[in-house]
């Protein structure tokens, strides 16, 4: 462990014990169009409810983010897309740190005043929340972002200069930067239909699949906790303005969830591979490393399965939770040929966690109670 960073407690008690911590995977894929989850922020009650019920959820930025909203709480793990599915395929563990020191990385394609309205952030953010912020690096060729979808819907897009992205992403990790937020220059188009149907409700985040791209570009080359906040100018009004888009509306900026999120996420700790079998007994959500081993259960839309770290974890028995979350993907347990325990909500989500923190068969919890043969 770095010796700057002591270790915060996310939990305590004694790993496998009911009661204890059941440490939890909350996957909540970006740009699919989720009913819960496929806007800035409004999956975050979501996972305040499951780090209630589990004692400790592990999660990625888009749950976490909400834009200039957002909750920090030190149940939850805060673990960028691509290293979240390392994880669950054993390849990285977590280790809970006091802070990160977060690199600001800036788009050089970032106009001068909206640059500026962002570093004013990132000090906002150091003299009222106290965190560490800094060094601050300008790309030295703009990043070129570009945005599409796949046939599905999803949204989707391209970096032009990921050269330029990787080049600043290493000075920071250089100068001593253990964390790092991109903010990067987003192509807008404030009269689009595809806008229009977001803001009101019924749309996909266009802007989700190319944040991505970015973030996982930069965990993976770095090994280092990143997420992205894009940088755009501020839209019109719109009274008919959909409740699960408003945080996205309150300013110019996305920056301070991100600065936030990162500023406790854990570290990224490379795994042998023999290192992922077995459970860790002593994990109890301290300064011990946090294994895929010691997941107890993945909770996921029921129609978007097939990804990596699901599948990860469906390979090693964990119980997985299949919320009824509707999206543009139909990627189902019947389709996969997977067992999963189903849920309405995630409030009947965060129930069947609990019944697994304590002990309990969810099978016994439901009616009609099948005879033994």
């Amino acid at each position: 462990m770095r010796p700057d960073l002591g270790v915060t407690s996310a939990a305590a008690g004694v790993a496998g014990h009911p009661g204890a911590p059941l440490p939890t995977l909350l996957v909540l894929p970006t740009g699919i169009g989720c009913e819960v989850g496929g806007y800035a922020g409004d999956a975050l009650p979501s996972a305040r409810l499951l780090a209630a019920a589990s004692g400790c959820l592990i999660t990625h930025p888009n749950v976490m983010n909400g834009a200039a909203l957002y909750w920090s709480d030190p149940r939850i793990h805060y673990v960028e897309g691509s290293a979240l599915d390392r994880f669950a395929g054993g390849e990285l563990a977590l280790r809970s740190v006091r802070r990160q020191r977060v690199g600001l990385l800036l788009d050089a394609g970032i106009e001068a005043e909206l640059r500026q309205r962002h570093l004013q952030v990132a000090d906002g953010c150091r003299a009222s929340l106290g965190l560490s912020i800094g060094p601050v690096q300008i790309t030295d060729q703009p990043l070129e972002v570009t945005l599409t979808s796949g046939a599905s819907g999803a949204s989707w897009g391209r970096l032009g200069r990921p050269d330029a992205l990787l080049r600043a992403g290493r000075e920071l990790q250089a100068a001593g930067a253990t964390a790092i937020a991109v903010v990067a220059r987003f192509p807008e188009d404030p009269a689009s239909e595809a806008l229009a149907a977001y803001r009101q409700g019924s749309g996909v985040d266009a802007l989700a699949g190319a944040e991505a791209v970015i973030s996982h570009l930069l965990s993976r080359e770095l090994g280092i906790p990143c997420a992205h906040a894009p940088a755009l100018s501020p839209l019109p009004l719109d009274p008919l303005l959909d409740p699960r888009a408003a945080g996205e509306e309150l300013g110019y900026t996305f920056l301070a969830c991100v600065l936030v999120g990162l500023s406790r996420a854990p570290d990224l700790v490379p795994m042998a591979p023999a290192s992922s079998q077995g459970r860790s007994r002593a994990w109890s959500g301290g300064g011990d490393l946090l294994r895929v081993a010691d997941v107890g259960a993945v909770v996921a839309p029921a129609g978007a399965l097939g990804g990596a770290a699901v599948l990860a974890c469906a390979e090693r028995g964990i119980p997985l939770i299949a919320v009824h979350n509707p999206c543009v993907l139909h990627v189902s347990a019947e389709a996969l040929g997977l067992e999963v325990l189903p849920a309405r909500s995630y409030m009947e989500a965060a129930g069947l966690v609990l019944a697994l923190r304590e002990g309990l068969d969810p099978a016994a919890l439901r009616r009609p109670l099948a005879r033994l043969a």
